[in-house]
């Protein structure tokens, strides 16, 4: 069940830290240095794999749909087991073979470059395995924070990790695009394989105990465990409405993920570099709302940020079919806007829904919440992505793109007619 870890005699105790000793924890300060780093690369491949399909093996709208719909597809097919062993396991083990195996997958695509026989299959295939380790790197993350950072400290931990994240991504879009162009697509991916491997190193110093998993004996099959999480999520008021909501933006980002690229491309004009600094505003407009949540979330409530951010989401993705061809300056100033706008508000969002999961959910079963949360989004998602990918080809990428607001507005729906309406803070709830 869901319960109170702070009221709830039965549940471990979360770690003890004084909130002002954060940044004094060895183990988050490392898990926060490797989600620096990992992100980093981690964006740079998510802009040259597109580029990769796009300009190195002439892909069309549909075959791009295909290479980001494969994270997705591999989230859907094992996410739900990722979260049911992730509860049976040690997470930093999980954590550091995760890495290790993603290093060895994305270096076969400099490699098979470089020797000639690149093809949009074996692309697909990579991008597939390593989704498949990605899904147990994130479920066993989520999983992993509340175990060495106190629960009433995961708005700040969040807060810290997304706002890392946002640099990183400010460098790493800001970047992409120029080391796509200096260095082929394929050859930027080499970026990402090094990032892993300093990601695993920093969390094989970690040397803080992690709480045992449960006995064998304790165990139920697989099959009863995942049930279990579904019902979960199914049965908790606050944590169905933000799924809901969490599905519908994510099914905005389908759509944007399916047309950006080529709109910005084939519509509008504009270069690779030029699409890497457009994208590295996000990153900065992503840091201003992770180093904004938590006083807004003091004075405004839960409920009203997570409504908010929606709306904005809605407005920020409006700018992007309002682009103009043959005006660039004021094509990319939409396209600019929808960065500042967004990726503020979906930061502060999500932020925001992390931190009341982790804090309403127990510990063991933490895994199993987190994947089916997951699976549903990435449902959303490829149903979106592929889609959208598929209508483009039909009624235009312009015209595609006017759908993904929609998302933002659904997710708005779902939080307002929902519990989390009236939530004032993060904290453990029944």
């Amino acid at each position: 069940m869901v319960a109170d870890p702070l009221l709830d005699p039965k549940l471990p105790p979360p770690a003890e830290l004084p909130q002002e000793s954060l940044w004094r924890n060895s183990a988050f300060r490392r898990v926060w240095a490797a989600a620096s780093i990992s992100i980093f690369g981690s964006l740079v491949t998510r802009m040259a794999l597109p580029f990769v399909a796009i300009i190195t093996l002439s892909a069309n709208s549909f075959d791009v749909a295909l290479v980001r719909s494969m994270d997705l597809g591999a989230g859907l097919l094992v996410g739900l087991v990722a979260g049911a062993w992730v509860d049976r396991l040690r997470r930093r083990p999980v954590l550091i073979w995760s890495d290790l195996g993603r290093t060895a997958l994305l270096a076969t695509i400099p490699l098979a470059a470089l020797g000639g026989w690149l093809s949009l299959w074996q692309l697909l295939l990579v991008a597939f395995l390593t989704a498949v380790l990605t899904t147990f790197f994130d479920v066993a993350d989520n999983a992993y924070l509340p175990t060495i950072v106190p629960r009433r400290d995961l708005v700040r931990a969040n807060g810290a990790l997304a706002a890392s994240g946002s640099v990183s991504e400010f460098a790493a879009f800001g970047s992409a695009g120029f080391l796509v162009q200096i260095l082929t697509a394929p050859i930027t991916i080499l970026i990402d394989c090094f990032t892993f491997l300093i990601s695993a190193t920093l969390l094989g110093s970690i040397r803080s105990h992690e709480p045992p998993p449960p006995p064998k004996s304790e165990r139920e099959p697989v099959l009863s465990e995942i049930a279990a999480g579904l019902r979960l999520v199914a049965g908790h008021p606050v944590l169905r409405s933000l799924t809901l909501a969490s599905m519908a933006q994510a099914a905005l980002w389908g759509i944007f993920g399916a047309t950006w690229f080529l709109f910005a491309i084939e519509e509008l004009g504009l270069e690779p570099a030029a699409i890497g600094v457009i994208a590295a505003v996000g990153g900065v407009s992503s840091l201003m709302g992770a180093l904004v949540t938590t006083r807004i979330s003091r004075r405004a409530g839960i409920g009203r940020l997570a409504i908010a951010a929606m709306l904005l989401s809605a407005l920020g993705n409006l700018l992007i079919p309002l682009a103009p061809a043959g005006a660039p300056v004021i094509a990319i100033a939409c396209l600019l806007g929808q960065q500042l706008i967004t990726d503020s508000a979906i930061t502060a969002y999500d932020i925001t829904e992390v931190s009341v999961r982790q804090s309403i959910v127990e510990d063991r079963q933490l895994g199993r919440v987190d994947a089916t949360v997951r699976v549903g989004l990435l449902l959303a998602q490829l149903l979106a992505t592929l889609g959208a990918g598929a209508l483009a080809l039909v009624i235009g990428l312009r015209a595609t793109s006017f759908l993904a607001p929609l998302g933002g507005l659904l997710a708005a729906a779902f939080i307002w007619f929902s519990p989390v309406r009236h939530l004032k803070t993060i904290e453990p709830v029944g």
